[in-house]
């Protein structure tokens, strides 16, 4: 096998930071249910080196859900958080 040339080499960066992405590694957790692992998500995102174009890319695209450049989409418009499923509890509701 012939050797890499400079510039084959620095066209396979990108692809392989591009792996190392935390949206790669678990991208389940980024469409989760729970607002304590979208909360992960959402910080995860922050320290993302292409959050602004990721963010960019979802809103041009009309995402319909999930977290995107650290934000949380759902139809297709940011929110600030999720709440949890089902009905919130009695006593969270009278005061």
């Amino acid at each position: 096998m012939p050797p890499q040339s400079a510039a084959t080499a620095r066209a396979r960066r990108p692809l392989a930071a591009a792996r190392e992405l935390p949206c790669r590694s678990d991208p389940e957790l980024f469409f989760a249910e729970r607002p304590e692992d979208v909360q992960l998500a959402k910080a995860l995102c922050g320290r993302c080196p292409v959050r602004a174009a990721c963010l960019t890319g979802a809103l041009q695209r009309g995402e319909p859900w999930g977290v995107w450049g650290g934000e949380l989409f759902l139809r297709g418009a940011v929110i600030p958080g999720k709440r949890p499923r089902g009905r919130p509890r009695k006593a969270d509701v009278a005061a």
